[in-house]
């Protein structure tokens, strides 16, 4: 398969305040065009949030950040003390939300499903009623307040559908999907991110223990590769990648729909 991705622009060190300026200047021109009060974010306390948190405010527009846990598993996972490291750091306003009983209620009982899934889909359901249940949570905060729900997911993580359909993958913007992860981390690092959150492996929080890359079977350095350069410079990564772009492929595609 050939790698068909576009990347109309590379940030590195040198270019790195001219990016972070125009994106923000982007997301302002956004929500000021829209009538929005502002912006609502869901912090994990990884990266990728705690990015689009500092353009939003470079940006000058209003945001709000909600942690949302399932039960006790962000403290468990330290992703409490990095997203109130970012918050203190920068007087961001927050609320949590503990999705666990709106989760739990949702959980199926149907025994003929049940009875017939197999383990790993029934793990995978469970894991993905819980970006689900927390955007929607946004989105009910966006409408009262009149405001954008702010997506985080990055260029690497859309090349290989690594997000939720109709959870973290919804939003009303996204200022990352045309940034690999390398990008992040720069922006990251001009932005001062502190460092437990860009030194720590990136987790999507699924699960007690999950990381994004012993789940992927490869490294974002290798998607980023693979973005820049059309190879990862392993065949079998290659053949892994494309593998995941045609797995995923209905989650770009419009909705099909019958037209007699």
């Amino acid at each position: 398969m050939e790698n068909k991705t576009v990347k109309p622009f590379v940030i590195n060190e040198d270019n790195v305040a001219y990016y972070a300026n125009k994106i923000a200047l982007w997301i302002h021109d956004l929500a000021h065009a829209a009538d929005r009060k502002g912006v609502v974010l869901g912090m994990s306390g990884g990266i990728d949030c705690s990015v689009v948190a500092r353009l939003c405010q470079l940006a000058k527009v209003n945001i709000h950040l909600v942690m949302m846990p399932y039960g006790d598993d962000m403290a468990n996972s330290k992703s409490h003390s990095d997203a109130m490291l970012l918050i203190d750091k920068f007087g961001l306003k927050y609320h949590i939300y503990d999705i666990q009983p709106a989760v739990d209620a949702l959980v199926t009982k149907n025994m003929d499903f049940l009875s017939a899934t197999t383990a790993a889909n029934k793990e995978l359901s469970l894991a993905n009623l819980r970006p689900r249940v927390r955007m929607t949570y946004l989105y009910q905060l966006a409408q009262m307040g009149s405001l954008f729900v702010a997506g985080t997911g990055n260029m690497a993580e859309r090349t290989v559908g690594y997000f939720t359909k109709w959870g973290d993958g919804a939003c009303d913007f996204n200022p990352m999907v045309m940034l690999t992860k390398q990008e992040v981390y720069t922006l990251a690092r001009y932005l001062e991110i502190p460092d437990s959150i860009i030194d720590k492996k990136p987790s999507a929080g699924l699960w007690e223990g999950q990381t994004d890359e012993d789940e992927l079977g490869m490294t974002y350095a290798q998607i980023d590769a693979y973005i820049l350069d059309g190879t990862s410079g392993d065949e079998s990564i290659d053949k892994l990648i494309e593998k995941r772009i045609a797995m995923s492929a209905h989650k770009f595609a419009a909705i099909p729909i019958f037209k007699g």
